[in-house]
């Protein structure tokens, strides 16, 4: 079952961090995702589930290459509208002298030339082959607004400028349009819980093409292979190995409350804390601490943040005293 946040999808909701690659933010977020199938699922196993993991993460790279190929495909589009128009019988005096500041566009031309982007699309066997008609249908949504028009109208010229009038683009209608969204449902359950942090990374590799560029640097998916891989495997392994033994840390810490009446979310939400607290002596106890709280924010019920962080921080206390959870470094609490 996909899990739900309790908002509707905006960029600005508890995104992951916004840095490059793959994040241990985004990473808790998609454990979370699929812990939470494997408890409703009672023919789920675990080696099962961690290859769902590992596909919900290649498929969040697959997004980012599909939205960077999505911006580079505006070129081309642009041209084969300026073609048709000058081809037309009764072409009026914009179809044969058109604006063509768009097509112009530097950053988007190095990005439509990029061969790095061509050989990763190509490898990762990405493309918008059966869905050109809605990269048609988004072209021309996108010469319709507001943004668009107010950059085709300026006087302003320059990288910068043409830069950053892309990236606003890209953030105001490609990546809201309600069709694209209801694609990237069909194509992947992940895909929509995937968008912000793809769409930071499209952002950041908008950024930092520089004029002098002839190609554009694709960012890779992890920042460190055997940090986040191990980070990743170590987390949802313990969180499953550790399951009953922190369900009845749980149930000490609820006095007031039996398990049962605790929700599934939560109940998961705090085994994955206390897991990635005795599992991880390098990450300090006030960022675990902080990451699953604002995760029962984002995912659970209005109250379940006070409640979880209530039961976390009386448990970390406890199991820090009985040598259970030990940190090393300083400042490590």
């Amino acid at each position: 079952m996909l899990l739900m946040c309790n908002s509707q999808h905006e960029m600005t909701k508890f995104a992951p961090r916004n840095d490059d690659m793959l994040n241990r933010r985004h990473l808790r977020i998609k454990i979370l995702h699929i812990l939470y199938g494997f408890y409703q699922d009672e023919d789920s196993n675990a080696t099962t589930a961690k290859k769902v993991l590992d596909h919900s993460i290649d498929k969040m790279y697959e997004l980012y290459l599909m939205l960077l190929s999505m911006v580079a495909e505006m070129q081309e589009l642009a041209i084969d509208k300026i073609e048709s128009g000058r081809k037309k019988q009764l072409a009026t005096d914009e179809d044969l002298h058109p604006n063509t500041k768009f097509v112009r566009n530097s950053p988007l031309r190095i990005l439509a030339n990029s061969k790095k982007l061509k050989n990763k699309l190509s490898k990762a066997g990405v493309g918008w082959g059966k869905n050109r008609e809605l990269l048609r249908n988004l072209y021309r949504g996108l010469l319709v607004h507001e943004e668009f028009t107010e950059y085709m109208q300026s006087e302003d010229r320059g990288f910068r400028h043409d830069r950053e009038s892309l990236i606003r683009m890209f953030k105001k209608h490609l990546i809201n349009d309600e069709a694209f969204q209801d694609m990237l449902e069909e194509e992947s359950i992940f895909w929509i819980d995937d968008l912000d942090h793809a769409a930071s990374m499209v952002i950041k590799t908008l950024k930092s093409i520089n004029e002098e560029d002839e190609d554009v640097d694709i960012l890779p998916l992890w920042r460190n292979d055997d940090d986040d891989k191990s980070f990743a495997k170590n987390l949802f392994t313990q969180s499953l190995a550790q399951g009953e033994e922190n369900e009845k840390l749980i149930k000490e810490g609820a006095q007031n409350w039996e398990l049962e009446r605790i929700a599934l979310l939560d109940k998961i939400i705090m085994k994955m804390a206390l897991a990635e607290a005795k599992t991880f002596p390098s990450i300090p106890l006030k960022v675990t601490l902080n990451e699953y709280i604002e995760l029962s924010k984002f995912y659970s019920t209005e109250k379940s943040h006070g409640f979880i962080n209530g039961i976390l921080d009386q448990l970390f206390t406890k199991l820090k005293e009985s040598g259970d959870i030990k940190k090393t470094g300083r400042g490590l609490i």
